[in-house]
């Protein structure tokens, strides 16, 4: 009954690591060999781990990845330009740290989406809050804002974002207020955060392609600073993944084996 009462208290504490390490060690018989600071020490390593793991739920959560991806998992063997060097480097958080930007270019199903949403993945375990959006949807967010009086908390929120993820960059060529929106962003977050921006348009074609030369001067300026640039080359590995699909297709039919071909391919597109 006493520990149950234990149980009770820690968990009405918010202590909920504790709890569930009290509960399951009680029941291991490894833990009568413990002493009391060893056995308290344990229950304290719980709670940091529950805390530990809570936390990056919460910003997996908020970041609001397009896809499940990670470092470990990017494919070097599809010939595209990438960069295993620069890769290392961006398996350290001290680009983070240090407000870097990495800007990822490359045709139409190339894994820029894929690359970026690994580094928020990788941001998001280290411990750094990381936001996702494409860019389509980030300006229509801030025209609605403007609507609804929440415009510079909006901007707000974007700055605070430890890791800020623009996807699809220039699909079209932005309008005047999308324009300054950018401005904006890429002015509060300068030296303070670090941003990724995917797109299909090449960075020698970002500053005409943006518009106003005042503004594009500007953006380019605060963006290409110490930035990582990642131009991505090559065939879409959609293609080599359908091919990779239709053989496996074949194949089952003629071992007559059965399987999940989904399980077999790396969601890397975009």
């Amino acid at each position: 009954m006493l520990n149950e009462q234990t149980i009770a208290t820690l968990n009405a504490m918010k202590l909920f690591g504790m709890a569930r390490g009290f509960e399951q060690r009680l029941n291991s018989p490894q833990h009568a060999e413990l002493s009391h600071d060893e056995f308290v020490g344990l229950l304290v390593q719980d709670e940091k781990t529950y805390r530990d793991n809570q936390r990056l739920k919460r910003l997996l959560k908020n970041a609001r990845l397009r896809q499940q991806a990670a470092l470990e998992d990017i494919d070097y063997r599809h010939p595209r330009g990438l960069s295993k060097q620069m890769l290392l480097e961006l398996s350290s958080t001290r680009w983070i740290d240090a407000h870097r930007n990495v800007l990822v270019t490359g045709p139409t199903g190339i894994g820029k989406s894929y690359l970026a949403c690994a580094l928020g993945n990788f941001a998001a375990r280290a411990g750094y809050s990381v936001l996702y959006l494409r860019a389509p949807r980030l300006f229509e967010v801030l025209q609605q804002a403007r609507g609804d009086g929440s415009h510079l908390k909006t901007l707000t929120r974007l700055a605070k974002a430890q890791l800020l993820i623009i996807d699809d960059f220039l699909l079209t060529p932005p309008a005047d207020r999308e324009r300054r929106d950018l401005l904006e962003i890429v002015e509060d977050r300068y030296q303070s955060g670090s941003t990724v921006i995917t797109s299909q348009c090449p960075i020698r074609d970002w500053h005409p392609n943006i518009g106003d030369p005042t503004l594009a001067d500007a953006i380019c300026d605060r963006l290409f600073h110490n930035a990582y640039k990642i131009e991505l080359k090559g065939d879409s590995m959609r293609k080599d993944q359908g091919e990779s699909m239709a053989t496996s297709l074949v194949a089952n039919q003629t071992d007559g084996k059965g399987g999940n071909l989904a399980d077999d391919m790396k969601p890397e597109l975009n």
